[in-house]
């Protein structure tokens, strides 16, 4: 952005504009698959507030949302419906693989979990921990804002 000295005008490119747009209304598609779900629905309460970082609202249609947040262990069965809820979300739209069980499988180590979600739909930011804390899907959130603000995307391990 440039500011024109002596006037009152105020210059961007729109791509900026969109960016910054964007990055200030992640809306998380409504879905949790396990324990770190009750971590990710604490985020919504008073003491974190996720409000503050344009993203208070959970989408109940994939069509609505633009990030996927992936809480918990994936079972084989839900691989394809979390495949499909992934191509059903606009464009462009981000995933946050929440928890050791969603990144890696966790300690379930057999034939019926499938052993990380990047297997099936790309991730963007990877948040460990059995749960992780609600701080750590907030900085996971901070850093998606920071990946659409300078167009780039991917492969993040966040710690918090």
């Amino acid at each position: 952005m440039e500011v024109v000295p002596g006037t009152q005008f105020l210059l961007a490119r729109v791509d900026d504009v969109a960016r910054w747009a964007q990055s200030s209304s992640v809306w998380p598609l409504t879905m949790g698959l396990a324990c770190c779900a009750i971590e990710m629905m604490s985020v919504t309460a008073p003491e974190y507030d996720i409000a503050r970082l344009g993203s208070e609202v959970f989408r109940a249609s994939p069509r609505q949302a633009d990030l996927m947040i992936v809480s918990g262990r994936v079972a084989q069965k839900m691989g394809p419906v979390i495949k499909r809820l992934y191509d059903q979300m606009a464009d462009p739209k981000w995933v946050i693989s929440m928890g050791a069980c969603a990144s890696s499988g966790g300690v379930f180590d057999n034939y019926a979990i499938v052993q990380g979600v990047d297997t099936i739909i790309p991730v963007d930011v990877y948040v460990p921990g059995c749960p992780p804390t609600p701080d750590g899907l907030l900085y996971a959130v901070n850093l998606i804002q920071q990946q659409i603000r300078q167009g780039g995307r991917g492969g993040i391990l966040a710690r918090a």
